[in-house]
């Protein structure tokens, strides 16, 4: 028997299983120049992604229009630009996207172990069921917890609460692994351990100064808990 620290173990989707960056900045690009406004760049997209889609394309308009934030929030130029990104992302994604080295290698692993395997995202589950469809990850994955499960989304711990309770595994037993500062303070209002990787998106911010309890530089170090 595997003697093993973690037997459940919860990972963020986007810069952390997957780079996903790239297509999400052209369909984010894709609906601004719909709307004829100008486009953003990738390094902004990079530093907009972790609070879900509303909030990026909130961003995204209020830096290319002028308008404040609560003003794009209020706005029917934003009604009408969340139905058009999405037909353009759904167009977009697995196109630009691909897993980040050792993720399907190491989730194989970490299964054949015994450790229990969830997907705990802000991104809304009409985006997270195409991604994991494209990159074929459904099936090494025993939930799936989305931006819109549940009435709030992380930080708030209910995603991480409600995969403890479904699979009867105590605090001390599960592992947070993601890539910014919303994954930390996720874990930590859960109370659990939470491992951090560098190449992610943490709105601009060093990874090191969420202060989590390991960075890892590759995903294949879970393999060494």
């Amino acid at each position: 028997m595997t003697n093993r620290a973690f037997d459940l173990m919860l990972f963020d989707l986007d810069g952390t299983l997957v780079e996903t960056a790239p297509e999400i900045m052209d369909a984010v690009n894709d609906t601004l120049g719909h709307f004829k406004l100008s486009l953003v760049t990738q390094q902004q997209v990079n530093d907009w992604i972790g609070h879900g889609t509303l909030t990026l394309l909130v961003q995204a308009v209020a830096d290319r229009s002028g308008m404040t934030l609560e003003a794009v929030r209020g706005s029917e130029l934003l009604q009408n630009m969340v139905p058009a990104y999405d037909s353009f992302y759904k167009r977009r994604c697995g196109t630009r996207s691909h897993l980040y080295p050792h993720v399907r290698e190491t989730l194989q692993r970490l299964r054949a172990q015994g450790v229990k395997l969830a997907v705990v995202t802000n991104k809304e589950s009409r985006y997270t069921q195409v991604v994991m469809n494209v990159h074929q990850l459904e099936p090494l994955f025993d939930a799936v917890v989305s931006g819109d499960t549940f009435a709030t989304k992380k930080p708030d711990p209910v995603g991480v609460a409600h995969c403890l309770s479904k699979f009867g595994v105590a605090r001390e037993r599960t592992l947070f692994v993601g890539d910014s500062s919303i994954d930390a303070a996720t874990a930590r209002n859960a109370g659990v351990a939470v491992w951090l990787l560098p190449y992610g998106y943490n709105m601009g911010q060093p990874i090191e100064a969420c202060a989590p309890d390991r960075v890892i530089a590759d995903f294949s170090s879970l393999l060494n808990q």
